[in-house]
């Protein structure tokens, strides 16, 4: 019986030695540890690249607006060709990032009473109307200048998040809308005319 005992006990001893062994070996510590942190240190990476490339594409969306709208404001009269041609224009300042399915809309308005204006011509990148002339329009309320011309210019682009959200294909989530809307006032005489628009 005591024999017994003691290969009982000694089973036992072996069995507490070994769990002891196992509880104070770190060979596997590293490994556990990269893989709970390699995950979130990929997710900050790939955030923060998703962030600073929809600043850079938002910074060019707000300048390619705002040259449409300063070209335009050069002139003292414009055809639906030259309104055409800001198509382009914008393009070149948005490259070398592409625009997708984009909206800009060009439209002359004159201002005929603080934050309000008519439609004296628009046009869009398709070489629709989306604004019918003699339309009335809301303006900024510190455009306050009566019987002043603007020229405004609105642009739109979509930016499909790359890598940030995985899955999201089917979600609208995954397409951001930006978005930049410029009031300039023309340079040159005291409106701008569309000859043919």
């Amino acid at each position: 019986m005591k024999n017994a005992i003691r290969c009982h006990m000694a089973v036992l001893s072996d069995k507490a030695e070994t769990f002891r062994a196992f509880w104070r070996d770190r060979k596997g510590t590293g490994a556990i540890e990269f893989a709970i942190i390699a995950p979130l240190l990929i997710m900050a990476y790939i955030g923060s690249f998703e962030i600073s490339l929809g600043f850079s594409i938002s910074r060019k969306v707000a300048r390619a607006s705002s040259t449409v709208a300063d070209i335009l404001t050069q002139q003292t009269d414009v055809s639906k060709a030259t309104l055409d041609s800001m198509k382009d224009v914008a393009r070149s300042v948005m490259s070398p990032y592409g625009m997708g399915n984009y909206t800009l809309k060009m439209t002359g308005i004159t201002v005929t009473a603080p934050g309000a204006g008519t439609v004296a011509w628009s046009r869009d990148q398709a070489g629709g109307t989306p604004y019918t002339a003699g339309e009335t329009v809301t303006l900024p309320k510190d455009i306050s200048s009566v019987n002043a011309f603007i020229v405004r210019s609105e642009l739109v682009v979509p930016h499909e998040l790359l890598l940030f959200a995985p899955g999201l294909a089917d979600n609208t989530l995954k397409t951001i809308n930006l978005s930049k809307t410029y009031y300039f006032r023309q340079r040159v005489g005291d409106k701008i005319t569309c000859s043919d628009c």
